[in-house]
């Protein structure tokens, strides 16, 4: 082997020596790797604004054209369970908060235990769901052909009906009421499977924690995970009156 070729070796072994494990080759430094998955963890966030703009907007139009029927289906939604489920969520935004703080901070303990009460509150979330869902088909409030507007033609028949003072309404305007369902599931429904690829990611990035991870300074992924999950709390945000609160007057 001729000295150039020593040489090479050297400076080869040296680099390896200066490049961590978490730094992937083609990336000059880890800044330069923590802008580029930042960038594109906003590009992406970008994307979901967009899709969740549209049904905001399909939803904001329908209502002013259904009104009264909106009104309707918007009283049989709980406003305890939604308030209880808009305190786990932003709960959940200040201990993720807690959980990159620790993670910058290399406090392994805290990072831990942030993911934890993290995971711990939006599956909360998602049983409550699971029973507001529940209702919903026991009601047969579920859009389809077993679709229910008996409880709008007469709300009398409706316990929570006649307690908001719903009066009855045409036949033709309480059908419109399987259109407030279904963007009522669309909406929550894609939020909720938002909260389940979210709640997949943590006991992933949990499973790492335990095991010591995120303490060598790449945290990357702790970082660009809490903007996705304070992006579906805020998501939920603008759910929460949407659904249960702004429609609920004549």
């Amino acid at each position: 082997m001729d000295s150039h070729a020593v040489a090479t070796t050297a400076d080869a072994h040296g680099h390896e020596h200066d490049h961590p494990a978490y730094l992937r080759h083609h990336f000059v430094s880890y800044e330069q790797q923590t802008e580029t998955a930042s960038f594109g963890m906003w590009l992406f966030l970008l994307t979901e604004i967009m899709f969740f703009g549209g049904l905001f907007t399909a939803y904001l139009i329908y209502r002013n054209w259904y009104y009264p029927a909106f009104v309707a289906g918007s009283h049989q939604l709980s406003i305890t369970l939604g308030s209880f489920n808009t305190l786990l969520l932003i709960t959940s935004s200040f201990t993720m908060a807690m959980g990159v703080w620790s993670a910058e901070t290399k406090r392994h303990k805290g990072l831990v235990w942030s993911l934890i009460a993290t995971l711990i509150l939006g599956i909360g979330f998602l049983g409550i769901k699971t029973v507001e869902y529940k209702e919903k088909w026991e009601k047969h409030h579920i859009p389809g052909d077993t679709f229910s507007v008996q409880s709008f033609v007469n709300p009398s028949s409706d316990a929570e009906a006649k307690a908001a003072g719903d009066k009855p309404m045409g036949l033709d305007m309480a059908r419109k009421t399987e259109v407030y369902f279904s963007l009522y599931f669309a909406m929550t429904g894609m939020h909720a499977l938002h909260m389940i690829i979210g709640i997949a990611l943590l006991c992933g990035m949990l499973f790492k924690a335990v095991r010591g991870g995120y303490m060598d300074g790449n945290i990357a992924f702790v970082e660009n995970f809490g903007l996705y999950w304070h992006f579906v709390d805020i998501v939920w945000i603008f759910l929460f009156p949407l659904l249960y609160l702004i429609s609920r007057h004549q």
